[in-house]
């Protein structure tokens, strides 16, 4: 029996940043004009340097205050000392569950000299970022004092009842700043560090990009993130080579029993398309890469080279591994950061509005199935040929109506860098046809969009939860501009 479109029930929003995001890097593999067996391309995980944060409290001694009798914020019954080493034992947590260094002073920072040894330490060490916690309403400008000085990444976490309105004022939108004024929020502070990380990963990561016929390599400016070339014939030839082996089988099996039907495929279509999967992990695995695009269209022209590869892209998408499609730098490093901040995949689009409805409509011919993260379940999907090649399989992912959803744009060459992003929920799946455009897609009524057609930006990425906030808080943190 069919399952109907959008059967499925509204997903609970995560929290930002639950789990750690997945790196999808290899080990170079030797160079060989045959296919290897598919054992090798598991991807194998690329160690890099983990993010280095330095932190410390600031606050006097509680004896101090008792033999002066007078406390001010936080107050007399508020027990700093205490209060520390409740923080180190989720400190710890978070160093080891986000793979980060956290370096945090075990001695308070309280009197000028010292402040001062711990800023000449910094400019000295240049971490990646700082973490600083003030237990004291006066110290709090020790904080400024340090943020003004190094210039660093600063995540400020401090509990409700120590600092006042002025204090939050001047650092709630200051740049390099992520002030987190909450009830011993470590949730939102490893959310925050989180942030440091996904750079530090963003700084150390490489795309694959088929496409052309030059290998070269580039560096993106701001995150730099390397680009490294692969031509297009390199593709061409490990898909001619690839054979129906039992694991290419096996995947194309797998679409077959979990899509919900097959429409203009034919089952030797859904092998074919099988075999992009192997092929587009080699390539990763051949530049050490953490993601990839490819320029796709011109190999499904006349005569053609390969099928759509847009099975593969979904089963990478899936994993962790961003790929991006008709080689978008910007939507791949888009996709990138989603990946490591929220560990979730991200759907790229051409976007398009409803005038009438003032709705926002978005369409490609590859999707992640499992849009929840690499651990979640997949959503529902129907085998369909491309849309505007006309031939092959792809996935038409049906996403549930009533989802809350994200979608950004990362523009690399603006200076400084933007961030588009936009929130809103999911409407439905309409039938295509009677749409036109790419087999999946999306429509959405928008939050805060008085007109839909405002919406900036091409191949835009979208991802499932409402973190706009979050999106808005990682560009202020690294000297972005977030438009929306």
């Amino acid at each position: 029996m069919n399952k109907p479109e959008n059967d499925s029930s509204k997903i609970s929003r995560r929290s930002f940043g639950a789990m750690m995001g997945s790196s999808a890097s290899g080990i170079l593999l030797h160079s060989q004009t045959a296919f290897p067996d598919e054992e090798e391309l598991k991807v194998k995980t690329f160690p890099k340097k983990p993010a280095f944060i330095r932190g410390a409290f600031t606050y006097p001694p509680t004896k101090q205050l008792d033999e002066e009798g007078y406390y001010s914020w936080p107050g007399s019954s508020f027990n700093a000392e205490g209060r520390q080493e409740q923080y180190m034992r989720e400190i710890r947590a978070i160093e080891k569950e986000r793979g980060m260094r956290i370096e945090m002073d075990a001695i308070p920072l309280d009197k000028a000299e010292s402040v001062d040894r711990f800023i000449q330490d910094i400019k000295q060490s240049r971490p990646d970022g700082l973490f600083l916690i003030p237990f004291k309403k006066s110290h709090f400008e020790n904080v400024v004092k340090i943020i003004d000085e190094v210039q660093i990444p600063t995540i400020v976490l401090a509990s409700l009842g120590i600092i006042l309105n002025a204090h939050i004022q001047r650092l709630h939108n200051k740049p390099g700043v992520y002030l987190i004024n909450s009830l011993d929020n470590l949730e939102a502070a490893s959310c925050g560090l989180n942030m440091i990380r996904t750079a530090c990963w963003m700084r150390d990561s490489r795309i694959a990009n088929i496409t052309g016929t030059d290998s070269n390599e580039i560096s993106v400016p701001a995150l730099q993130t390397k680009v490294r070339n692969v031509p297009s014939q390199r593709f061409y030839d490990l898909y001619q080579q690839m054979t129906l082996t039992p694991r290419v089988k096996s995947l194309a099996q797998s679409y077959l029993k979990n899509s919900i039907r097959m429409e203009e495929p034919a089952e030797n279509d859904v092998y074919d398309a099988a075999k992009t999967y192997f092929v587009l992990k080699q390539i990763i695995e051949e530049t050490q890469a953490d993601a990839m695009m490819m320029n796709c269209l011109p190999g499904l022209k006349r005569p053609h080279q390969h099928v759509p590869p847009c099975m593969g892209f979904m089963n990478l998408r899936d994993e962790g591994i961003p790929a991006g499609c008709e080689s978008d730098l910007d939507a791949t490093l888009s996709m990138m950061l989603i990946q490591q901040l929220f560990n979730k995949p991200a759907f790229q689009h051409n976007p398009s509005m409803d005038t009438e409805k003032n709705h926002y409509f978005a369409a490609h011919c590859t999707s992640a199935s499992k849009m929840n993260g690499p651990g979640g379940r997949a959503e529902p999907y129907i085998l369909r040929s491309h849309a505007e090649a006309g031939w092959g399989c792809v996935p038409r992912v049906l996403f549930p109506a009533g989802q809350d959803v994200t979608f950004i744009k990362y523009l690399s060459r603006e200076n400084p860098p933007q961030i588009l992003v936009y929130s809103g929920h999911i409407v439905g799946c309409p039938n295509n046809p009677p749409t036109g455009g790419c087999r999946t897609n999306v429509e959405l009524e928008l939050d805060d969009m008085d007109d839909v057609c405002n919406v900036k930006g091409h191949h835009l990425c979208l991802f499932y939860g409402q973190h706009k906030k979050d999106v808005e808080s990682f560009c202020r943190l690294y000297n972005f501009q977030a438009v929306s």
